[in-house]
């Protein structure tokens, strides 16, 4: 079967293997369509640490100065800054030059409106209607900008994200936090958070100059140095943001990983201890959720995946706290898109407030089993094997908000389209690991022929 083509255009942005599918031309092209669709005014832009960096960040100048647009260039700077930072502004837009937990050899252009927030699919159809009709209002060469440069945005993120905290609890605990940052966006940043909260920070992967010494997506099999680090360090846990810093992953005191979804349900229990209330988390989320809520008589509301599908479905039931079970903690009232700093904040209050160690604050919700994977996927064979599924598990309780969803007492079964790769993810969760990888081994093996 011919490789999937290694370009993605959706509401996570455009991304594509550099030197292959994302040329200067296209990235150009995008940007001045993004110009177009704000109307000109000043576009925030920020980017982490992959080799294509400065590449991508000047042909997106280029476009947005040749549609009239001053561009606000942040430099190397998490998602979640770029976003909070082009509120802060009053901003027309952002723009971060950032492919998160894609491989190094991948680059993209993820756009943001003027509240920070992704943009929502009706936005993203707008632009993607201005680029392919082309008709640019280019501005003549004395009307050009000059680029302005911000070096504020960081400290304006980490201190937001402070006030919200009881800061002054978390650092009478004194953490020792050993911190993976796999040389991304938060090289800088991370730990000037955590020593901002009175912790010990133990640093791993901070070099932005050679990105990346780990696959950027922070699952457990690819955590091993920064649990033998939290071993041997004696730290109280570790910390592992992906590439762009939006995703929180997190390592107890005993080098456990405990998967990305175990720090949404954290953050989530612990606001809802204070503040019941409904939260918004996406379909492929850990039950874990529902048990947290349940515990605090709170109603879950699940939306496709997708950040903003996640925010639209916040702000449709009113939640406080919602996220994905990627490790993407979202507090709107603080950030409206996934914030490592809001994650990482809110579990160590958590544990200040209830003076246990990150072990036995995850002994107290219930475990599942969950297991991922990806298959490579054409777009067009998507709606094929959805169909597929629904045949095959037409006796089942099925869920089609985003693909199919196969439901059961004590375990589940997601399937459906990548948003940001050429795959079709297949996520499993049960018991034991046995059953959800059995599972996830039956989806791959019913569907291989229909490839």
């Amino acid at each position: 079967m011919r490789k999937p083509l290694s370009l993605k255009i959706g509401v996570s942005g455009v991304r594509g293997v550099v030197g292959d599918t994302l040329t200067p031309q296209l990235i150009t092209s995008f940007a001045a369509a993004f110009g177009t669709y704000c109307g000109g005014g000043r576009i925030v832009i920020g980017t982490d640490t992959r080799p294509s960096r400065e590449m991508v960040t000047q042909a997106a100048v280029a476009g947005l100065l040749s549609v009239g647009c001053v561009p606000v260039e942040l430099g190397v700077v998490p998602v979640p800054t770029v976003q909070l930072h082009t509120r802060t502004l009053g901003a027309a837009g952002g723009i971060c030059v950032t492919a998160s937990h894609n491989p190094r050899e991948w680059n993209a252009l993820k756009f943001f409106a003027r509240d920070g927030v992704v943009l929502r699919p009706n936005q993203f159809e707008e632009l993607i209607d201005i680029y392919h009709q082309a008709d640019y209002p280019r501005v003549s060469a004395h009307e050009i900008a000059v680029p302005e440069i911000d070096d504020n945005a960081i400290g304006i993120h980490r201190d937001v994200v402070l006030r919200m905290l009881n800061v002054d609890l978390v650092r009478k605990r004194r953490f020792k936090v050993a911190l993976d940052c796999c040389n991304g966006a938060a090289f800088a940043s991370a730990p000037e958070f955590l020593r901002a909260l009175g912790c010990e920070v133990v640093e791993l992967s901070t070099d932005p100059e050679a990105p990346f010494p780990r696959d950027p997506e922070p699952v457990p099999e690819h955590l091993c140095d920064l649990r033998r680090l939290v071993r041997e360090s004696g730290a109280d846990l570790g910390f592992a943001v992906d590439a762009d810093a939006d995703r929180l992953a997190l390592v107890s005191e005993r080098g456990d990983a405990l998967g990305e979804d175990c720090t949404v349900a954290l953050a989530i229990r612990h606001v809802l201890s204070q503040r019941p209330g409904p939260v918004a988390v996406n379909v492929s989320t850990s039950r874990m959720v529902d048990d947290v809520a349940a515990e605090f008589g709170c109603d879950v509301y699940r939306s496709m995946v997708g950040e903003v599908n996640v925010i639209e479905t916040m702000l449709a039931c009113g939640a406080e706290i919602g996220g994905e079970g990627t490790g993407g903690v979202i507090v709107p009232t603080i950030n409206s898109c996934r914030d490592s700093f809001v994650a990482m904040g809110l579990v160590l209050e958590s544990l200040a407030m209830e003076g246990v160690t990150l072990s036995e604050l995850r002994g107290r919700m219930p475990s599942y089993a969950m297991v991922k994977e990806k298959v490579p996927c054409h777009a067009r064979d998507i709606a094929p094997a959805m169909r597929l599924l629904k045949h095959l598990y037409r006796d089942e309780e099925l869920v089609t908000v985003d693909g199919v969803k196969v439901c059961w007492a004590d375990r589940w079964v997601h399937v459906r389209g990548s948003n940001t790769e050429p795959v079709m993810r297949v996520v499993a969760e049960a018991p034991t690991t046995a059953q959800a990888r059995e599972m996830v081994r039956g989806v791959i093996e019913y569907l291989r022929p229909s490839g």
